[in-house]
């Protein structure tokens, strides 16, 4: 199968790693030379890393990157069987994507979106085919974790759905299927926990190590909430939360007032070098 994957950033060459792993050809498209340069760079250093765990051969992982091309414009995604944008978590950046995705790619191709929380009816709604448009929420890392919330929007149809189901299972991933509400489950549920661990370190209950070591050691979570924070970014922890705030009415959704100032400050987390911890 010929992939387009929109987006080279952590989530796009993740998703375009994982798809080159089984064999499809990916063209992994940015409008930044840059972003794909570090985007390819990125693959190469997983794919590295999972050589030397001996769960990839050199020759395997050698074919895998060479099955991703790279390309600057939508047009690019012409050709393809499928197309996965997972760029900036932007509605209005979103909504231009489909729009080009639609016009270029051709009739009958689902388009996919990796967004973590923007309703995928309003995306479908930017489009002339919203029964063939869907999301593909991947996790991060990618090529590790193995769940993928697959989303229905008002008019996905039920052979859409079942497409992308099936695939997310050939490429070896658990697709769990849900609704389009605000958030799906993953950050429904996620979001308020890591926005009130961030309002007991604003309240001065607990430092953030603190307030990670009770959630790791009490709680049996593998990283704590604000460490994950981190490497979400903390700028999309506001903007998820935003869309939870706006989305559903509720202020439990309100984003604490330390996120709004650390994400002024531009203390992103690990993509910045500094967020409740320095990198």
């Amino acid at each position: 199968m010929k992939v387009a994957v929109i987006g080279a950033g952590t989530m796009g060459n993740g998703i375009a790693q994982v798809f080159a792993m089984q064999g499809h050809a990916v063209t992994l498209v940015d409008v930044s030379a840059t972003a794909l340069e570090k985007g390819l760079a990125a693959v190469q250093g997983s794919l590295a890393r999972l050589v030397k765990k001996g769960s990839v051969t050199p020759d395997a992982a050698s074919a895998a990157a060479a099955r991703i091309a790279v390309a600057t414009t939508v047009d690019a995604a012409r050709d393809a069987e499928l197309a996965i944008e997972a760029a900036t978590e932007n509605p209005a950046l979103k909504f231009e994507i489909f729009r080009q995705l639609d016009a270029a790619c051709a009739p009958g191709v689902i388009l996919a979106t990796n967004t973590s929380s923007i309703s995928i009816t309003e995306i479908a709604a930017k489009t002339r085919r919203p029964e063939l448009v869907i999301g593909m929420h991947f996790m991060n890392p990618v090529p590790v974790m193995a769940l993928v919330e697959v989303i229905r929007g008002q008019a996905t149809s039920e052979a859409t759905t079942r497409a992308v189901m099936e695939l997310a299972t050939a490429l070896g991933k658990t697709p769990v299927e849900v609704n389009d509400y605000p958030g799906f489950v993953s950050n429904r549920v996620l979001m308020p926990m890591i926005n009130e661990a961030i309002f007991c370190v604003m309240e001065g209950v607990a430092t953030p190590e603190a307030v990670d070591t009770v959630m790791k050691l009490g709680m049996a979570h593998p990283m704590g909430p604000l460490m994950l924070a981190d490497l979400i970014g903390l700028d999309t922890c506001l903007a998820i939360l935003e869309v939870l705030h706006r989305g559903l009415g509720d202020d439990k959704y309100r984003p604490c007032p330390l996120l709004r100032r650390m994400v002024a400050a531009g203390q992103l987390g690990r993509k910045s070098g500094r967020g409740f911890y320095t990198y």
